[in-house]
């Protein structure tokens, strides 16, 4: 799953589908992962709050930002845990979630991040994994603002709200059932 071009070098992707404490809470336990920031992109007004991005002005999207080895976790790896945990044929929506916050959107770093991310959409598509064909926003990174430190690490924080035991607790139990190989286990 891993690959040996680029060892020892930290790779960043960033990525929204959906509400970010989803996406933090499964790629916070996926080996190869380093570290995860839930914050903000694809706007225009700088230094957003949650606020302000929920308040659908602003244009980010609720997104992470995943710093991963790639001589552990390819990006295309990265990509397919992506597609499997949220809807990415939904316009501005993730279930009950709707907004454009909360579109399914892949902010390349690189033409080859651009390259495999166009490559492993075309792959979900012809898979059949979702009943639609992708929606998912494919553009240049340009700026990323971390959200406040009470959205950092959320699942983990706040197992027992509601939102977190309807909407987080599936997908973290969906990525952890189907990439089960790939889920980091606890230190001994």
């Amino acid at each position: 799953m891993g690959s040996e071009k680029n060892a020892g070098q930290i790779e960043t992707a960033t990525l929204g589908g959906g509400c970010f404490w989803c996406l933090d809470a499964v790629y916070r336990g996926l080996k190869g992962v380093r570290r995860v920031v839930s914050g903000y992109a694809g706007g225009h007004l700088p230094s957003p709050t949650y606020e302000q991005v929920c308040g659908k002005g602003t244009g980010h999207a609720e997104v992470v930002q995943v710093e991963f080895d790639p001589a552990e976790l390819s990006f295309a790896d990265l990509l397919r845990v992506f597609f499997t945990i949220h809807d990415p044929t939904t316009k501005d929506r993730q279930g009950a979630d709707v907004g454009p916050q909360y579109r399914s959107v892949v902010l390349f770093h690189s033409e080859e991040q651009k390259r495999t991310a166009e490559a492993v959409m075309a792959e979900v598509a012809r898979a059949g994994v979702w009943d639609g064909a992708p929606v998912t926003e494919l553009v240049p990174f340009t700026e990323f603002f971390p959200a406040e430190p009470e959205h950092q690490d959320y699942f983990a924080r706040n197992p027992w709200s509601g939102y977190c035991r309807a909407v987080v607790a599936p997908k973290v139990q969906k990525f952890r059932k189907t990439f089960a190989d790939r889920v980091k286990r606890p230190a001994a």
